[in-house]
């Protein structure tokens, strides 16, 4: 259960409202699925959190999850390493997928099998099955226990989903394809390519899935085969066993371009493909805030897509939201900071456009009567679960920083009479202090207050370990820069007048 709910009153409110009476599902989407990705190798919410935001998401127009586990699955036997501390249950597994019937949002799992698999390889017991040794990346394609362990990872997963319709295999970015010793001796011999590599491989993997679960299909991210020459895909089994997820998550996405890919992924065999969107983390690593904009566009762009395709092409669009950008990355936007650019981006696929109208849909879905980013300072962030997080978080991001950079860079008694030199040498003129020191206490404890109601926000949503990482990297370092500030005061106000101390 979340803790101190009973101290949020204003998602309380929202929860007692009924997202049904503004919600309209409406036929002419050319997307049939709507699939919002959970990216939970980064700051996974606590189970409570998915049942709030659930409904929402629902109102809103997603009729699916892709829910991306990584290290928060429970593993068992011989995979049990892999666990994150915090990792589900199988009871919490069950409860988010009853939740999510509940809200009528089908769940495919995603399990990375090829490349990404940082979760895995960084662990010294399996290291050995890397592609290359020194890098986590990318299992080795070549070892037979490589296949045997992603089948156990897919067979487990799958047991704590009976009935899926699809399963994602991943398979995105395999970095380093072809650069392992193995693969160094395999490319040697003729006709072998990395590409027939990169094939045989995801069809080893379908195969699997087939085999095992054969009312389920698999996904893969399409980047790999995306230069594969159309000839080299129709002669291979894996048209026949895979669906392809044609990700791009530009705002200036080539729609010319694209709808060629799609052309060519058909004429390969792909009975039915799959569109990847962002909705939040993907305008770079260590962003604290969404910017709508690009993303509205993107879905806008995507939509353009779709209406240059023929209408039995597109299965369905999943819009992503990466809360890394891979296992060692530092996070981007939380999962409620992006919840206004995911109401705005599902309502857009919806109604294909982001009319005056669309826009009043939104606001009301949020509880907000501004998408501004600066709004989101106020009790106009809105009343949507996670609505106080963003409000604080864009406090912090807009003004926290810039705020100490004012007072330790550009205030003229700081600056001008405790400079680093002053600082090193605890040395100030007394009357200075009177200045300096006021001005940092003052803005260390309204800092302080804002932090700590912060914490405490997130600390309902998240784990205490995905709460001590953002305020790590986003609002200590400033923290101490005052602090480090006063205590150097402090000594130098401390130090004797006759010590003979020059600037």
């Amino acid at each position: 259960m979340c803790l101190m709910q009973e101290e949020v009153p204003r998602q309380e409110v929202f929860l007692s409202h009924d997202f049904t009476k503004n919600s309209m599902m409406s036929g002419s989407s050319p997307f049939k699925m709507r699939l919002v990705h959970l990216d939970l190798k980064g700051a996974p919410p606590r189970v409570c959190y998915l049942s709030e935001i659930f409904p929402l998401f629902r109102a809103l127009g997603a009729n699916g999850l892709l829910i991306e586990y990584e290290d928060m699955f429970p593993y068992e036997g011989h995979l049990r390493l892999l666990r994150a501390k915090h990792a589900y249950s199988p009871s919490e597994i069950k409860e988010i997928l009853h939740l999510a019937t509940l809200n009528e949002l089908e769940v495919i799992p995603l399990v990375q099998t090829f490349g990404h698999m940082e979760f895995v390889l960084k662990h010294e017991a399996l290291a050995h099955l890397r592609e290359v040794a020194l890098f986590p990346n990318t299992l080795n394609p070549h070892k037979a226990e490589s296949l045997a362990l992603v089948g156990a990872m897919i067979d487990q997963v799958m047991a704590l989903h009976p009935g899926a319709r699809w399963l994602h295999i991943g398979c995105d970015e395999v970095y380093y394809l072809g650069e392992g010793e193995d693969s160094r001796q395999w490319l040697q011999q003729e006709p072998n390519t990395r590409a027939e590599l990169c094939l045989s491989y995801m069809e080893a993997v379908a195969s699997h899935v087939q085999a095992q679960h054969p009312t389920t299909t698999p996904l893969v991210w399409d980047d790999m085969l995306r230069d594969i020459p159309e000839d080299q895909l129709s002669a291979s089994r894996v048209p026949q066993l895979v669906e392809p997820v044609l990700w791009d998550y530009g705002a200036d996405l080539d729609v010319h371009s694209k709808a060629l890919l799609m052309e060519k992924y058909r004429k390969s065999g792909f009975s039915w493909l799959w569109a990847a969107s962002a909705f939040k983390g993907a305008t770079g690593a260590s962003q604290a805030l969404t910017p709508i904009e690009h993303h509205l566009r993107n879905h806008v762009q995507w939509l353009q897509v779709a209406g240059s395709v023929p209408a039995d092409t597109l299965q369905g669009i999943v819009l992503t939201g990466w809360q890394r950008y891979d296992h060692f990355s530092v996070l981007c936007e939380l999962l409620p900071v992006g919840i206004p650019s995911l109401a705005v981006c599902l309502q857009v696929l919806l109604h294909g456009d982001f009319a005056e109208n669309v826009k009043a849909r939104v606001e009301n879905f949020l509880g907000t009567s501004s998408l501004e980013a600066t709004d989101f300072r106020s009790e106009r962030a809105g009343s949507f679960p996670g609505s106080d997080i963003l409000n604080l978080i864009t406090q912090v991001s807009l003004h926290l920083c810039s705020s100490v950079d004012a007072l330790l860079e550009r205030d003229r008694y700081v600056t001008g009479w405790f400079s680093p030199y002053h600082r090193r040498r605890k040395f100030i003129h007394p009357v200075m202090i009177q200045h300096i020191q006021p001005q940092a206490l003052s803005l260390l404890a309204r800092w302080s207050v804002l932090v700590g109601e912060l914490e405490a926000a997130l600390q309902r949503v998240f784990y205490p370990d995905a709460v001590e990482e953002w305020l790590e990297e986003n609002v200590r370092p400033s923290l101490r820069r005052l602090q480090a500030l006063l205590q150097d005061l402090g000594e130098a106000a401390g130090a004797r007048p006759d010590s003979g101390q020059d600037p």
